[in-house]
This record gives structure tokens, C-alpha cells and sequence, in this order.
């Protein structure tokens, strides 16, 4: 029986790609290097700001100083940004809903900065859920387990009543690094072989795809 839901947020409940690509490329620009497309930047989210910074980089500008210092601008242009064209996706917030109704916990697992994946959240979808847990100097990113881990242990369930949801093939690792199981989303920002080839055992087309996978596993 699932008991818990855990979601990555960027590509998984969020549309944040053009807000994120505007931010990283104000950044680049302020520092004179080329800039790139927002479909670039769907292969370069969700291992953290500071892999996304540094890979926009060119390759032969990727010291750590450098990548700090376009990551602060980056950061202190997004901090204003953040909600320009983020949106909540399609049956996202009705998704959410009916799982409270059957009891489900439901949670947030992100590589998104910590303040600002509670900031994006509470925005948008204030007073969902119990936990939101994103990057912090004391905790490792995603698809190291401990985050999840975390989190089943806080609701006191199994990872045989989780499910983890996101978008790309991190967070599939994530959910078998972490023994839940790993439900992969097709609106985000990454395609169904990424998902499939890391183990997604279950594909969702639509949010509400998610409700009937997890009814079909309480069965």
C-alpha cells in the first residue's frame, strides 16, 4: 500500500525551464560568454545550480571561481525571476489533492536550492505539502538516497508504500538508489528512453496517470 508520494519539483510539478535558462544566461552575458537556448538548458537542470552554472560555461571556463561567481549573479537575478513564467503543470494541484484525500503523505525531494524550492512552492502551491527538502551544504544531491531517506523515516513508512516521481534520469536512480519505486513523468524536461534506460518501472503521460499507478499498486 503507497503511503507516500515523494516529488521532485523542477520539470516534475513545476514548469521552471525559461525562468532558470533566463537567469543562467543573464548571467553569462554579464560576463561576456554565449548564452543558450531554453531547450539547451532542459539537458543541463537537475544536478544542482552549481552543475547547471557549470556547464552553461564554455569548457575552458569552468574554474571553480568563475563558476562561483556566475552562480551569485545568477542566483541574485533569480531570486527576483524566479515566478516570470514558472507554472504549475497541467492537473498538478488536483493530483495533489486526491492524494491527501486517500491519506497519502506527500512530499518534495529537489537539487533546487533549499530557500528558494520552499520559496517557488509556497508561491505557487502554498500549504501542499508536509515536507520540502532541496540542496543544503549538510545533505548530498540526488540520486544519493539520504534526502529520501530522510523523508520515509520522518513519516515512519517503508520504500515498499513510496513512490518517487520526477522527470529525468536522476531522479529514476534516485527512487532505486533509495529501493522506492520510480515513477518517470513525460511533460518534463527530459524524453522516455532517459527514463526507461535508468529503470523507470511505470511512465506517466499525465498527472493523473500518476492516481491510477498508484492505485494499480495498492491492489
Amino acid at each position: 500500500m503507497v503511503k507516500l508520494a515523494v516529488f521532485d519539483l523542477d520539470g516534475t510539478l513545476l514548469y521552471t525551464i525559461e525562468d532558470l535558462a533566463a537567469s543562467v544566461n543573464f548571467a553569462l552575458n554579464a560576463l561576456g560568454y554565449p548564452t543558450h537556448s531554453v531547450d539547451t538548458y532542459k539537458y543541463m537542470v537537475g544536478s544542482g545550480i552549481k552543475n547547471l552554472v557549470f556547464n552553461a560555461l564554455p569548457e575552458d571556463k569552468r574554474e571553480d571561481a568563475l563558476v562561483e561567481k556566475t552562480k551569485d549573479i545568477m542566483m541574485s537575478y533569480y531570486k527576483d525571476h524566479y515566478a516570470d513564467k514558472t507554472l504549475v503543470y497541467s492537473g498538478i494541484e488536483g493530483l495533489l489533492l486526491k492524494l491527501k484525500e486517500k491519506g497519502i503523505h506527500i512530499a518534495v525531494c529537489t537539487n533546487k536550492a533549499h530557500d528558494m524550492a520552499v520559496k517557488v512552492i509556497e508561491k505557487l502551491l502554498p500549504g501542499m505539502f508536509q515536507v520540502i527538502i532541496g540542496k543544503s551544504d549538510n545533505r548530498p544531491l540526488k540520486p544519493d538516497p539520504f534526502s529520501v531517506n530522510e523523508i520515509m523515516a520522518h513519516f515512519g513508512v517503508t520504500p515498499n508504500e513510496t513512490v518517487f516521481i520526477g522527470d529525468s534520469g536522476v531522479d529514476i536512480i534516485t527512487a532505486i538508489n533509495s529501493k522506492t519505486t520510480p515513477i518517470g513523468v513525460l511533460w518534463g524536461f527530459r524524453e522516455e528512453q532517459e527514463l526507461k534506460e535508468n529503470g523507470a518501472s511505470h511512465i506517466a503521460k499525465t498527472a493523473n496517470d500518476i492516481l491510477e499507478i498508484i492505485n494499480n499498486l495498492e491492489v
